[in-house]
């Protein structure tokens, strides 16, 4: 079964720096017919103006990743992590005991596009923890690269959750498939472009929740598409 959440019915968050489509129910948004799926609990497609961000606020034990689409996102934490994060990167803040972190435009002048995920963790009360890793393009056309999962297995960053996230860029026409084993469940996010899935067309912003389907056909169907894919326990 594949259940469409299309990006245009997501909830919208909307301030003079701030754009944002939530595809759960997060801050003032709240629909209980999506509260997440498996152990997925927030997918936010944020746009922030430049010079413009989140000022320093708390989370506890939540694994947090976030996925830059275009410009440069600018992060500090109080475990004394600064990065600046880029397409391409991949990062991870497991907020475990307690972490406070601001995320800023790091541009003055270019907007930055990010999504902004959120995992329930396996297990609560950890050690707060922070992890980056840069995957280029060249790795995930025509494919689907492991950029996260449990053991950090094939340079992956390290997910405190039985999941496996995968990334990928597809030109038109390519075909890359996944097999979904007993008792698992997978989401689709279109980060870009378009894709067929299992022939039913998804365009940017639009979602998927996929159950009781042994393998996943992705096709994609514009000139350059983007895709994550999260497999997680049913």
């Amino acid at each position: 079964m594949i259940t469409i959440r299309s990006s245009q019915e997501r909830g919208v968050a909307k301030i003079d720096w701030l754009f944002s489509r939530h595809t759960f129910s997060f801050g003032h948004y709240h629909d209980p017919k999506f509260m997440g799926f498996s152990d997925l609990r927030v997918i936010n497609e944020d746009q922030v103006q430049p010079k413009q961000g989140f000022g320093t606020h708390s989370h506890q034990d939540m694994e947090i990743i976030s996925y830059v689409l275009e410009g440069a996102l600018q992060h500090k934490d109080s475990i004394g992590t600064g990065s600046i994060i880029r397409p391409g990167d991949v990062q991870r803040m497991s907020a475990g005991t307690g972490i406070s972190h601001s995320e800023f435009n790091a541009s003055a002048t270019d907007l930055v596009h990010f999504l902004q995920i959120w995992i329930l963790p396996a297990i609560t009360g950890i050690e707060p923890s922070y992890e980056q890793k840069a995957f280029n393009a060249e790795e995930k056309k025509g494919k689907l690269l492991l950029v996260g999962s449990a053991d950090g297995r094939e340079g992956s960053i390290t997910i405190h959750q039985d999941v496996n996230f995968y990334a990928s860029l597809l030109s038109k026409a390519e075909i890359v498939s996944h097999i979904l084993g007993t008792n698992r469940v997978a989401w689709l996010q279109v980060a870009s472009g378009k894709v067929l899935l299992n022939n039913l067309q998804l365009s940017a912003g639009d979602g998927a929740a996929i159950t009781e389907e042994s393998l996943i056909i992705l096709e994609g169907n514009s000139p350059s598409t983007e895709v994550l894919l999260f497999e997680m326990v049913a």
